[in-house]
C-alpha cells in the first residue's frame, strides 16, 4: 500500500488533505459549536431594549461606535471584558462595527448612567468637551416603535427559538426570566412600565410627561438599550 502511493504522489496528497481536513473537523466544530452557545448570563433583549436596538440602528449609531472589545489589554483597561462570542447570540444583526470614532459601547451599561446618556444625546459637548459627536435633539420628541420591536420578539422566538419566557442562568448562579408578551397590547404595557423605571432617573420633565400620558420617546428606548450592554 505504502509502496504504491509512493508511486502516485498525487493520491498520497489527497489521502494527506483529506486525514488532515477530518481531523481538523473534530477538533474544531464542537469548539466552535460551544463557543456559539449563549455565555452564562447573557439574556435576550427585554420589548423596549430591542426598542431601543432598532432607535441605535436607525441613527447609524454603529458607524462610529464599535460593540467588540478585543483581547488587547490596551481595549481591556478601557472597556472591561474583552468579547465573546456566546454574548452575541440574539444579536441580529451583529453590531461589532468596523470603525471608532467614539469609544466603544460593548459594556457601556456598567459605567454611564441613565442622566448621563440623557444629557450627553441632547448636548454631547457639554459632557464630553471637544466631542464632534451631534445632537440626537428628536430622540426626545420621536416615538419608539414598540410593535416593531414584539414583532421581531416573536419572530426570534419562533424561528430561532430565543428563550422568552424560560429560565435563564446568571454568573451569580441565580435565574432570570425574560418575559414575552401574549399579544400587542401587553408588549406595550410592558415596555411603558420599563420605560417608567428608566425615567425615574431622567431629569427631562417633558420626557417624564410624555411616559406618563403613556408615550415612549426614542431617548428613553435607547437609554433603556444602552444600559443593557454589560
Amino acid at each position: 500500500m505504502f509502496h504504491w502511493l509512493e508511486k502516485h504522489p498525487f493520491f498520497f496528497a489527497v489521502g494527506v488533505f483529506v486525514t488532515i481536513a477530518f481531523a481538523g473537523l473534530i477538533e474544531i466544530v464542537p469548539n466552535f459549536a460551544e463557543a456559539s452557545r449563549p455565555s452564562i448570563g447573557t439574556k435576550p433583549y427585554t420589548t423596549l431594549e430591542l426598542a431601543g436596538r432598532h432607535v441605535y440602528i436607525k441613527n447609524s449609531c454603529n458607524a462610529c461606535h464599535s460593540q467588540l472589545v478585543r483581547p488587547f489589554k490596551a481595549e481591556t483597561d478601557r472597556y472591561g471584558d474583552y468579547s465573546l462570542s456566546g454574548e452575541y447570540a440574539y444579536d441580529r444583526p451583529f453590531l461589532w462595527g468596523s470603525k471608532r470614532t467614539g469609544p466603544d459601547l460593548m459594556r457601556v451599561g456598567n459605567y454611564r448612567t441613565t442622566d448621563w446618556h440623557e444629557n450627553h444625546m441632547r448636548n454631547p459637548q457639554s459632557v464630553v468637551p471637544g466631542s464632534i459627536m451631534p445632537a440626537y435633539t428628536w430622540m426626545f420628541t420621536n416615538e419608539a416603535d414598540i410593535d416593531t420591536a414584539y414583532a421581531e420578539q416573536v419572530t426570534v422566538r419562533d424561528f430561532f427559538s430565543v428563550p422568552y419566557n424560560q429560565e435563564i442562568p446568571m454568573k451569580d448562579g441565580s435565574k432570570e426570566t425574560v418575559v414575552l408578551a401574549d399579544d400587542l397590547a401587553g408588549a406595550q404595557a410592558s415596555a411603558l412600565e420599563e420605560a417608567k423605571l428608566v425615567v425615574a432617573d431622567m431629569k427631562d420633565k417633558s420626557i417624564q410627561d410624555a411616559v406618563a400620558s403613556g408615550k415612549i420617546p426614542e431617548i428613553v428606548a435607547i437609554i433603556a438599550y444602552m444600559n443593557s450592554l454589560k
